[in-house]
């Protein structure tokens, strides 16, 4: 298989660490979003929205959007599932992860912020605020549904790492960017350090990324 990606992306951050928790080998192809690669014709013949994550999962077979690619690889690859096995619990850790990406990430995305600054002459400062405001709607939703509780572990569900975390890990990575206060998530700020204590995640962070230098 191969990821095409951006270390900083988030919703990219979120299919590395899917296919690392699943032990797959793939390739990293970077499409730099700073250099606008993801406009070209080339990437564009891949995926003709122009965003990452994109994932090549055989010869002219390529799927787009994170969540679309993640839930492909837990029915593909079943073990460790990253979705619980009922009913209720799928429901739960979809909404979870739904909070962040449909609601936070696509209000905070590179290229709404630069339409903000750009073409709407938006400051520095009020996107800043734009940002923070939803990052802490957000986040205090999902700190509010996690909180105590009963299916909340060391992770987001349960004990083992799945869909909702690898949603939320990018995130904070993304709010700690932007100088977000989080001190009002604990357990939001508790599953994150559970997370990154493992190598799956670690090996994903932006930081750890070929094209990062």
């Amino acid at each position: 298989m191969i990821l095409y990606d951006y270390f900083r992306s988030s919703a990219a951050y979120r299919v590395r660490i899917a296919l690392n928790l699943k032990g797959l080998d793939y390739q990293q192809h970077a499409v730099s979003l700073v250099a606008g690669e993801q406009r070209g014709s080339e990437y564009l013949a891949l995926n003709p929205q122009g965003l990452v994550p994109a994932l090549e999962v055989r010869d002219g077979i390529t799927l787009s959007q994170s969540l679309a690619i993640v839930e492909y690889l837990d029915e593909v690859h079943p073990g460790p599932a990253l979705l619980p096995p009922d009913s209720l619990g799928r429901a739960r850790v979809r909404a979870l992860a739904d909070i962040v990406a449909c609601d936070i990430h696509p209000l905070n995305n590179s290229r709404v912020l630069k339409y903000l600054t750009g073409t709407l002459g938006v400051d520095e400062a009020a996107k800043l605020d734009w940002y923070r405001h939803w990052i802490a709607q957000g986040l205090t939703s999902l700190e509010a549904m996690l909180h105590e509780h009963p299916a909340t572990g060391s992770f987001c569900h349960g004990e083992e790492p799945g869909l909702a975390d690898l949603c939320l890990v990018p995130q904070l990575y993304n709010a700690r960017r932007f100088e977000c206060d989080l001190a009002p998530y604990p357990t939001l700020l508790a599953i994150d350090a559970r997370c990154q204590a493992l190598e799956a995640f670690r090996e994903a962070h932006p930081d750890n990324q070929p094209d990062a230098g």
